[in-house]
């Protein structure tokens, strides 16, 4: 493995983890302050109202959905993530609807959500296991949305910088169409149509991963 991925692979997990006080600070400095908008990108391609955010890490995103009048769940496997977006959530008057657990197996019935939503997701999100979970628990014509990465635009000297940085690090940059292709084909190995989608916010281009749940084609309750 790449030396410089394996060590961002070491950080960002004791970021999430044992390091969680700061995870705020390192996302808004590396993004110019951008983070959090990145992630609300997602918000005007959910489908419904009933929403389960993967991996809502210090809870701004949760936030931001149920101020804008979602009903809105998360899950995520860190216990301090846990903690720390249950605290942020009741220090806005949310009630924090948060779980602990994993995507691969996700403890919801069903088609009980409308949509699921993802913001910068390590590996996991490629899963079969992850995929087929969420196919299973979304509502047919429901959404699975994920921010998938983020490239910082901007001429001056902090913005030219920043870009550098997510380059190097791979963080960042344009999908080449080889690898849309691939997401494309993990995504819609069950019944997930999917396309990427790419938008504009604060001059940086976020690339989003749009599935959508296709209905069963016993749906219609025909005899075959």
């Amino acid at each position: 493995m790449n030396p410089i991925f394996a060590f961002l692979r070491f950080f960002f997990h004791h970021l999430y983890h044992g390091l969680a006080w700061m995870y705020d600070l390192v996302a808004a400095t590396v993004s110019l302050g951008r983070w959090r908008d990145w992630g609300r990108a997602t918000i005007p391609h959910l489908r419904g109202t009933r929403i389960l955010e993967l991996g809502f890490g210090p809870g701004h995103l949760q936030r931001a959905l149920t101020e804008t009048g979602f009903q809105t769940f998360g899950l995520d496997e860190s216990e301090q993530m846990c903690r720390q977006a249950a605290n942020n959530l009741r220090k806005n008057n949310i009630f924090p609807a948060l779980s602990r657990g994993y995507a691969q197996t996700l403890p919801f019935a069903d088609a009980t959500f409308d949509s699921l939503v993802a913001t910068f997701p390590s590996e996991y999100i490629f899963a079969p296991q992850t995929l087929s979970e969420a196919e299973r628990v979304l509502k047919d014509g429901g959404r699975l949305i994920v921010a998938l990465s983020a490239w910082p635009g901007g001429t001056n000297l902090a913005e030219r910088s920043a870009a550098w940085l997510f380059r190097i690090t791979g963080q960042g940059g344009s999908i080449t169409a080889e690898v849309e292709t691939q997401i494309k084909a993990r995504f819609t190995a069950g019944r997930l149509k999917t396309e990427l989608v790419r938008a504009q916010v604060r001059q940086s281009t976020v690339y989003l991963i749009v599935a959508e749940k296709l209905a069963s084609p016993h749906a219609s309750g025909s005899v075959v």
